[in-house]
């Protein structure tokens, strides 16, 4: 079951001749969720191969330009494409204000609904639910309010192992039963542990995406245990206190979120456009976090 993320740009501020803003596509079970939307981002899908009209939903940590200035002229082309199916956008207020003054201008014809929901960023809790995905908003610590967002696949129901269905003939009534976790009584009377019969498919898996931020002990410990965490990582550690001042973070505080929230990989992002060598940011990480890696543009990685 695929579930991976596409790094669409990983800059900050402003795009550069090599390099886009903010833009990320998650993938899970062929199900396709944007996250941040920099300018740039709808030639960027194209460039990676991504339909834009397979977007399900759009996450949006904050409203600076370089995270929601491509959301705009996305909404368009989807019109221009025949989109008919609404748009969820999950985004911090006063976003809905903004989309309705879009709307007012440029997209008074508009084939399709833009439903906005207001993310509360001050609130950890569940945005987004569907069979197989839940997504929570993750309070975040920048110079307006800012959400980071944590993407947490359903745990899989359980599978009856064929080989058990054939050893004790079980009936199609029986088998549904174990897949509900009930122990199963033969006719006999034997009576056969539910653990026996049974088996998780997979382990759920997880991806959390933390931009922009100071450090946060907190968000840490809500995303612990995180597969894969995204973590801006703006400037080096000799910029720590440039990075406190403007609500971002360094080499060194992301990789102590991955450490304390006991992630299983980090990947880093945001720089700012005075880096021209990522590999000497990623080597600071390594320091306290070995398993780190650069969000490169155009790169997926798979969870």
């Amino acid at each position: 079951m695929a579930f991976s993320v596409t790094i669409l740009g990983n800059s900050s501020a402003k795009p550069t001749p090599k390099a886009h803003p903010s833009a990320q596509v998650v993938n899970l079970n062929e199900q396709y969720y944007l996250v941040d939307a920099g300018e740039g981002v709808q030639q960027q899908l194209i460039r990676r191969g991504i339909n834009p009209l397979r977007l399900r939903a759009v996450f949006i940590s904050h409203l600076h330009g370089d995270h929601c200035f491509g959301l705009f002229p996305l909404i368009a082309t989807l019109g221009l494409e025949g989109k008919r199916t609404p748009l969820d956008i999950y985004a911090p207020a006063p976003m809905g204000d903004i989309l309705e003054y879009h709307r007012k201008y440029f997209w008074d014809d508009l084939p399709y609904e833009v439903k906005w929901h207001e993310v509360r960023t001050t609130e950890h809790q569940i945005i987004f639910e569907n069979s197989s995905l839940e997504v929570w908003s993750v309070p975040l610590r920048h110079r307006v309010p800012t959400a980071g967002y944590h993407f947490k696949e359903k745990q899989p129901g359980l599978n009856v192992d064929k080989f058990k269905i054939e050893k004790y003939n079980l009936s199609i009534s029986q088998i549904v039963a174990a897949k509900r976790g009930e122990d199963i009584v033969l006719e006999s009377g034997e009576v056969i542990a539910n653990s026996e019969l049974t088996y998780i498919p997979y382990k759920a898996r997880s991806y959390a995406y933390l931009s922009d931020t100071n450090y946060s002990a907190k968000a840490a410990e809500r995303v612990r245990g995180v597969d894969l965490l995204y973590h801006e990582t703006t400037y080096s550690q000799s910029e720590e206190m440039w990075a406190k001042g403007r609500g971002h973070s360094t080499t060194i505080e992301a990789a102590k979120v991955a450490l304390k929230a006991e992630a299983k990989r980090l990947i880093i992002g945001h720089f700012s456009s005075r880096y021209k060598n990522h590999e000497e940011l990623r080597d600071e990480c390594r320091t306290i976090f070995e398993n780190t890696d650069i969000a490169t543009e155009g790169e997926t990685f798979t969870i």
